[in-house]
């Protein structure tokens, strides 16, 4: 079996993040330069200089591994087994009990230990 894999080749990653960086400014200083715009204006343009910088930084090498990375996790998250709706209420309910019993106990704990300290300072 001969499987050819082709390696990526990135290029001008330097320029790429450059790009991003200058995006993610122009962003910034676009957002109070033109504060006499309305909200949703700047909002949308700011929507799409983020997008544009996405794009920009998915095509860097370390923008694709993270896309890897979260292609993957997400892989993981799909096969894991949630518990239903009647195992998280009853786990819900075993750990308040817990705590409130250990706030019961901690309570009476400072309460005898404040009065064993009163008792021996006078």
């Amino acid at each position: 079996m001969n499987a050819k894999v082709e390696q990526v080749e990135y290029r001008l990653d330097g320029l790429k993040w450059l790009l991003v960086v200058v995006l993610a400014a122009a962003g910034v200083v676009g957002n109070s330069y033109y504060s006499e715009f309305a909200v949703l204006y700047r909002a949308l343009a700011l929507v799409a200089i983020a997008a544009a910088a996405l794009f920009v930084t998915a095509n860097t090498e370390k923008g694709s591994a993270l896309l890897g990375v979260l292609r993957e996790a997400y892989t993981e998250a799909r096969r894991v087994v949630w518990p239903s709706r009647q195992e998280t209420t009853q786990t819900t309910l075993i750990v308040l009990a817990v705590v409130l019993l250990m706030a019961v106990v901690l309570w009476l704990l400072d309460t005898l230990l404040g009065w064993a300290a009163s008792q021996i300072i006078g």
